[in-house]
């Protein structure tokens, strides 16, 4: 399983990869929890290009229900289906209603097609973020596999989805859905790990480039920020370096790219308090 993953990019520990390997043997979810920018939604993307099988995701948001998220009816097709058999002097209401509810005018949203698409990766991403309600919702469905739709019955995943939810921890997610689960923390990664994965999402960028800008975020996570970065925006600072031309960290030009890496002005404002010349020496860099 670590091999898979990591011929796609995607750099796991021992942890992870087992976490992964289970919820493919047992068909359990896999629930993803830690700060923003740590992997999380990257790990359903590296899943389904390892199992050569469809990402499906279904981003959750507040106020998102089960119509949005499961299935609705083709509402206009079904006006014009009704027309034109009036026109034709269709008369029979049995029949009309039974062709009003076929399968040709049901739109399969993110959870029902991954029911239907076998196999597939289904990513539920910031479940966090959703209510109390479609939690609830969420856990019946991903007990069974299946869904009832009254106008045609039970609709069953002839193989279950691998299914990652992913929680940001804005909010305490519900034990009953994470019971339901095999649970993985996403922490920080250290130092060599994270240089790891940003030599390998950034072949062209310079070694030394690649290693002061992990260290430079390694120190800012030491700090007190509203946003520690995660992996994510070291790619993305190393990545904006590279662009202005930069061959290794310059001071003045770290602190110029700052927006890269910190997404609010508290965090640059302490961050430019320090002395990123200080922070590379000391860390040998």
């Amino acid at each position: 399983m670590r091999a898979r993953l990591e011929t796609t990019g995607y750099l796991v520990d021992d942890g992870l990869a087992v976490a992964c390997f289970l919820a493919l043997r047992l068909h359990r979810p896999l629930f993803c929890e830690g700060d923003a920018g740590v992997g999380k939604t990257a790990l359903a993307s590296a899943l389904a290009e390892a199992l050569g099988a469809p990402l499906i995701r279904l981003q959750c948001h507040e106020g998102i229900d089960a119509s949005q998220a499961l299935y609705d009816w083709d509402f206009p097709r079904q006006l014009l289906h009704l027309r034109a058999a009036e026109a034709a002097g269709v008369t029979d209401a049995d029949r009309l209603e039974g062709e009003l509810y076929d399968r040709r005018f049901l739109i399969a949203r993110p959870l029902l097609r991954a029911l239907q698409t076998s196999p597939s990766v289904l990513l539920i991403d910031e479940i966090d973020r959703a209510d109390d309600e479609f939690e609830a919702f969420l856990l019946e469905l991903l007990s069974e596999f299946s869904v009832t739709i009254p106008e045609l019955g039970t609709l069953r995943a002839e193989e279950p989805p691998v299914v990652v939810l992913t929680s940001n921890r804005t909010r305490e997610v519900h034990d009953a859905l994470k019971r339901r689960c095999l649970y993985h923390w996403f922490d920080h990664p250290d130092f060599a790990r994270e240089l790891a994965v940003v030599r390998r999402r950034l072949p062209h960028v310079s070694a030394r480039l690649a290693e002061q800008v992990t260290a430079l975020t390694q120190a800012l996570r030491e700090h007190d920020l509203l946003k520690p970065p995660g992996v994510a925006e070291t790619i993305d600072w190393a990545e904006a370096l590279d662009a202005l031309g930069a061959k290794e960290a310059d001071p003045d030009l770290a602190l110029a790219t700052l927006g890269s890496v910190l997404k609010y002005r508290e965090d640059a404002e302490r961050a430019r308090a320090l002395d990123f010349a200080a922070v590379l020496a000391s860390r040998g860099v």
